[in-house]
Formats: structure tokens, C-alpha cells, sequence
């Protein structure tokens, strides 16, 4: 058995940094939740330790930073038990969760080499880290809504934050974002080619650091933007910019069935925005209607509500949800022929979404109650 995350250090004059490499290249190196169970102690180790000044995290491989999830796993635990909260299934949401939020406040750099792709989970991890690289070869997506999930891993908190309708948009049609848009809607830090990967490594070795977190945060923007000036690397052109103004028309008003109605029956002629309509218009009806509430009570959230709510939410999806029936015609059969529970987004009862906001542990705790402590 492989190791299924490879941690080194490497010697950075009195220093080390540390290196963490999802290790499963044949999954697109797809976050388990054996990965995240290792990650977990490392990261909080080398978060502890004076001799390690920052933190390097990649995928494995030339194809993708992490492509998202191990939901394979989930479907088989949910198969065994349909309509239960499954152990397997809160564990592995419980622990990514902490890893992202672990991230999202880790007290020295952490910087994300996001090559290739990355998406769902992956976006999870790289979005919490005070670093984050994209290169000519980076495709970003949030695409739950093709599975009958939703955005989680953090995407209450951050898709809120991008320009005017573009968190509801990217929700709720999983579209594909290239380094120019993950930069323009702030999922991004540094544009550099894929080649300059050897180039920042050497630089970080040779960098002196300093003792404290603010002073070495601001040594690898300084190293990161100079490395990116040299780069010649041409941009990618961008989706999302050029249509600003028509998504915030399409996203404008208070009703997620005629908001979604209004993209599917969009003409404009291109065919960024042409596979946009057509992932919401053969996804998962529920996923829009849990994107529209989670932005809207995820508007004035902590960081740590955010997760919190995720998780009920994640939860309530495996029990209750779409989520084995996409996992099944995605990945299982094979067959691209989910038979959603409800024919369109307007069909949707809006008790039936309100159901998937009641936290689902009964007496217990909520799985993430302490984790801003």
C-alpha cells in the first residue's frame, strides 16, 4: 500500500519547509478520508515547530492538484444503510472540514501549488491557504450540482465573496474557471507557468526567513510576485469577467426557480456560458435551492459557522438528498442518467428544503461545536 500523503522537508538554510503531496495520481489524487487523517497531526506538528517557516502543499502527478472528494467511499457506506446518518459518511465530512478550517488558520505561509485540476474538495484546500498559485494548466470548478450536492468545503463562506452574482452563478452550474477568472473572483494569489514550479521551490530554500508569521507571509508574496513578473507564461483568456454584467442580470431577484429558469433559457452565444447552462439544466434541481440558502444564511457567518452549517447540511444530503443517485450515474454506473427527485428547480417544496437545515445529530453535539476553540 502506498503512502497516501507524502510529507518531507526540505532544508531552508536554519529552517525547513515543510512539503505535503497528495499521493494518489490514478484518483486525480481525490481527498480521502485517510488522507485527511494524515494530514491533520502533520500540519498542527509543523504548525508547532519553530524550524519549519512555511508550508508546501501539491497533488501528485502532472494532471491535477485534487479533483475533489473520495465519494466512491461514501456511496459504498451509504448503499449499506440508505436513509441513515452513516458513520463513514459525517467522519469523512467532519474531518475534511477540520482540515480546511485548519488551513484556512494555519499561523505561518501556507502556499497551494493549484496545478491542473482542482476542484470540489481540492478547492477546499487551496482556498484556505494564505498562498495560492495557479498556472496555465489550472481548471477550478465547484461541480456538486452534478452529483446532487452542493458547494461545501467552505463555499458558504467564499463564493459569498466573489463579485456581484458570481458565488450563485458558479453554484449552482459548476462551471469551469480558468487561473485568469480564479484570480479576477480572488481564488487565486500568483499566476505563474507550470514550469516555474522548480524555480519558487529553490527561491523558498534560499530565502531567509524570519520568526515571525507577518514577516514570512510577506517574504513569499514578495518572492511569488517577483518569480510571476519574470514568468512569461501568457494568461489564459478570461469567462467570467467579460460576462459580469449578465450574470449579475441573471442572478438578480429573490426566486431561485426563475433565477435558474432565466440562465437555462440565456441565448448568448458562447460556449463558456453555453456548458454552464447546460450543467444546470441536467443537474441536480435541489443543489440550486441549497445554494441559495446557504449564501443567504451564510452571509453574516463565521468561518467556523460556515463549516458548521456544511456540515448539516453535507450530512443531510447523504441521508435525505440526491447524493448517492448522482455518485451512481457519475461514477457507479456510469450511465449520466441521474433520476433526480424533483423535475425542476421550481418543483422543489421549500419544506423540503428547509428539512436539510435541522442539524441531524439528535442529543449529540454538533460534530464541529469546537472547532474555533
Amino acid at each position: 500500500m502506498q503512502d497516501v500523503v507524502l510529507f518531507e522537508e526540505l532544508s531552508a538554510g536554519d529552517k525547513v519547509i515543510g512539503v505535503a503531496t497528495l499521493n494518489s495520481e490514478k484518483s486525480l489524487n481525490a481527498l480521502s478520508l485517510a488522507m485527511a487523517e494524515k494530514l491533520l497531526p502533520q500540519l498542527k506538528k509543523w504548525a508547532d515547530d519553530d524550524k519549519v517557516a512555511c508550508v508546501w502543499l501539491q497533488g501528485s502527478g502532472e494532471k491535477a492538484f485534487c479533483a475533489g472528494g473520495d465519494i466512491v467511499a461514501m456511496y459504498k457506506a451509504m448503499q449499506a444503510e440508505p436513509g441513515k446518518l452513516v458513520e463513514e459518511v459525517e467522519n469523512f465530512f467532519t474531518q475534511e472540514y477540520k482540515l480546511d478550517y485548519l488551513i484556512q488558520t494555519y499561523p505561518k505561509p501556507f502556499i497551494c501549488w493549484g496545478d491542473g485540476i482542482v476542484m470540489g474538495g481540492g478547492m477546499g484546500l487551496m482556498n484556505g491557504a494564505s498562498h495560492r498559485i495557479v498556472t496555465e494548466r489550472s481548471l477550478l470548478a465547484m461541480p456538486e450540482v452534478t452529483i446532487g450536492l452542493y458547494p461545501d468545503v467552505g463555499a458558504t463562506y467564499f463564493l459569498n465573496r466573489m463579485p456581484e452574482g458570481c458565488g450563485l452563478f458558479l453554484g449552482i452550474t459548476g462551471a469551469t474557471i480558468n487561473a485568469n477568472d480564479a484570480l479576477y473572483l480572488n481564488l487565486a494569489d500568483h499566476f505563474v507557468g507550470h514550469e516555474s514550479k522548480d524555480v519558487i521551490l529553490t527561491r523558498l530554500k534560499e530565502t531567509e526567513w524570519g520568526n515571525t508569521a507577518a514577516l514570512n507571509k510577506q517574504k513569499v508574496t514578495d518572492l511569488l510576485s517577483a518569480v510571476a513578473s519574470d514568468d512569461t507564461t501568457a494568461l489564459p483568456a478570461p469567462q467570467v469577467e467579460p460576462h459580469q454584467s449578465l450574470i449579475s442580470e441573471l442572478t438578480a431577484g429573490n426566486d431561485i426557480g426563475d433565477i435558474a429558469e432565466r440562465i437555462v433559457n440565456d441565448e448568448t452565444d458562447d460556449k463558456w456560458l453555453s456548458r454552464a447552462r447546460k450543467n444546470l439544466a441536467n443537474g441536480c434541481p435541489f443543489t440550486s435551492h441549497l445554494v441559495w440558502n446557504q449564501l443567504q444564511q451564510g452571509s453574516d457567518l463565521s468561518l467556523a459557522d460556515c463549516f458548521r452549517l456544511e456540515l448539516t447540511l453535507s450530512c443531510n444530503c447523504a441521508v435525505r438528498g440526491d447524493f448517492a443517485e448522482g455518485i451512481r450515474a457519475l461514477l457507479i454506473d456510469k450511465d449520466k442518467n441521474p433520476q433526480w427527485q424533483h423535475r425542476s428547480v421550481a418543483d422543489v417544496p421549500a419544506e423540503e428544503v428547509d428539512a436539510f437545515f435541522l442539524p441531524p445529530w439528535g442529543d449529540r453535539t454538533h460534530p464541529l461545536a469546537d472547532l474555533d476553540k
